[in-house]
């Protein structure tokens, strides 16, 4: 109870009420909505949460800004709608509610002193803990735990106005390479780190830094739906791949050059001219405007739908993640390398602090040589107990055991 009792040094909380096994009532706080289009790592942590616990999924309120510029957007107006039927509360299984919080918020992050900026920022958390206090007394919630993924500014006051027996800070991103993020968040971030009872992360990267602030910071992993990829469905191969020659390198993902290094990606492409490069997703300028698009043995495919992109990757010889090194990737969890694994594709890499992790599973490359040294090693050696070995690692990846990790440090620090 060393760890608690200099947070709740007033009294002693009975340490039942942490055996993580017992039913807890868990406030979720996050930057993505529950009705998210996308995987989000909150979401599915809470789901896994909801196997043991009641949960209340908190989205994100409407700010003025939004309210005065996307008004029409489909998932606003379902908001509106929600806000004005008077029903913002809905249970969406058995044990998970989804709150629409009621209240507007003032857009404030253009405001440049972060101590003024504190001062609004105190307000819009009120409104939003005002209407989370009606949630819960509502379905009868008592806040065991609240978990903020990362909403380090609209949730930056809640857990001194909920009073939860434990705060939890989750980071997944260093959201401080983002300019918006970086403003107020460079100060306000190590703060909240600071005065939540845990940190948790998904990289070792993302847990070091952490710890500067807060000496009980964890890296839980990253978890994974790898439903869709399994190598043992028969899948079509897809006309716009289906005459381009092999060796196949091939990419799956957003094409940034924030996270993507265009020069070695050129550098390969030119000397390994036997091999055909294929990149599915979204090109940003850099990319649409580089020379790889002249080059005969690169193939830009464009965005596909989520459920056909285990048909592209089982056309692939060799699948790559060729990442910049910069603060942005050297802690972020590239889950399309466990996505590549789980079909038991060889994969060569950019070795960034967080990819050692794969150490044994994927090649990891410093530079242009390297890479083209491991996709002709990856292709050589190439067997079924490697391809088994790698399924293997990447089904280790789940949310059941990055949840259990969680459990298991705060029984821990009891």
């Amino acid at each position: 109870m060393e760890h608690l009792q200099s947070k709740f040094n007033t009294f002693l909380i009975p340490n039942i009420l942490y055996k993580m096994g017992e039913r807890k009532d868990i406030i979720v706080v996050g930057l993505q909505p529950w009705d998210i289009g996308i995987g989000s790592n909150c979401k599915n942590i809470a789901i896994e949460f909801a196997k043991k616990h009641r949960v209340l999924y908190v989205n994100s309120p409407i700010d003025t800004k939004t309210l005065l510029f996307c008004r029409n957007n489909p998932f606003i107006k379902k908001r509106l709608e929600l806000q004005k039927s008077g029903n913002s509360l809905l249970q969406v299984d058995d044990n998970i509610w989804n709150l629409y919080p009621k209240s507007i918020i003032n857009s404030i992050n253009w405001i440049p002193g972060t101590r003024i900026f504190n001062y609004y920022n105190k307000i819009n958390n009120r409104k939003i803990s005002g209407d989370i206090k009606e949630a819960i007394k509502k379905i009868s919630f008592h806040c065991s735990i609240l978990f903020n993924d990362s909403d380090m500014f609209r949730s930056f006051y809640l857990s001194d106005i909920l009073m939860p027996n434990i705060s939890i800070y989750y980071s997944r991103d260093n959201l401080m390479t983002q300019k918006y993020f970086y403003k107020h968040g460079h100060i306000i971030e190590p703060a909240l780190m600071k005065k939540s009872d845990y940190v948790f992360t998904n990289s070792e990267y993302l847990a070091n830094y952490a710890k500067e602030f807060n000496p009980y910071s964890y890296n839980i992993g990253q978890g994974c739906d790898l439903g869709l990829f399994n190598c043992t469905s028969t899948r079509e191969i897809p006309m716009d791949i289906k005459n381009i020659r092999g060796p196949i390198i091939g990419y799956i993902g957003a094409l940034s050059s924030q996270r993507l290094n265009i020069d070695l990606l050129i550098e390969i492409t030119s000397q390994m001219i036997n091999c055909s490069f294929v990149f599915v997703g979204k090109e940003d300028s850099a990319f649409q405007n580089s020379i790889l698009h002249k080059f005969k043995n690169v193939f830009f495919l464009g965005l596909k739908s989520e459920d056909v992109l285990p048909d592209y990757l089982s056309c692939f010889d060799v699948a790559i993640n060729p990442q910049v090194i910069n603060d942005m990737t050297q802690g972020n969890y590239p889950r399309k390398i466990d996505e590549y694994l789980a079909m038991g594709k060889p994969v060569v890499a950019t070795d960034t602090i967080t990819m050692r992790m794969f150490e044994g599973y994927a090649y990891l490359a410093k530079n242009a040589e390297e890479y083209i040294d491991y996709i002709n090693i990856a292709i050589l050696e190439n067997n079924a107990s490697l391809k088994e070995k790698r399924i293997t690692f990447a089904h280790s990846h789940t949310w059941e055991n990055c949840v259990n990790r969680i459990y298991k440090v705060i029984e821990d620090n009891m």
